[in-house]
């Protein structure tokens, strides 16, 4: 259900940017419990004179965008920011150099299937198999 963007200011290999994109979406299934027929994960990279930045932070900074209906208790984006933190890590991004962004929006505000408002659009009905 999330819509997620990561934005990087390093170049990376192919190999490597499926990587990170399939670590992200595994956080997202494992603490936010998203389904994984229904992934959103972007990558876009930036040269360094398009991602502006302080100097504390180096090439490796990268900001994780994730917008979701709301209803998360602080602990679970605790949980959600350390497990992101560590899936970031196996790619060298130190924690220091990581943002991670909720945007928390309302199920009206999201246009789903052909434009139905989220808020009228019920959850696909999983087929047992028996």
């Amino acid at each position: 259900m999330p819509s997620t963007l990561i934005s990087i200011r390093r170049q990376r290999s192919v190999e490597e940017r499926r990587a990170m994109v399939e670590a992200v979406h595994e956080v997202l299934a494992r603490v936010l419990k998203a389904p994984d027929h229904d992934r959103t994960v972007r990558l876009q990279t930036f040269a360094a004179e398009e991602f502006a930045v302080g100097p504390q932070v180096g090439e490796n900074y990268t900001v994780v965008e994730i917008s979701l209906y709301p209803g998360r208790t602080l602990a679970v984006k605790r949980e959600l920011y350390q497990a992101l933190v560590q899936a970031l890590g196996a790619f060298g991004v130190p924690p220091q150099e990581t943002k991670f962004i909720l945007n928390e929006v309302a199920p009206d505000n999201w246009g789903l299937r052909g434009g139905i408002p989220g808020s009228e659009v019920s959850a696909p009905v999983k087929k047992l198999e028996v």
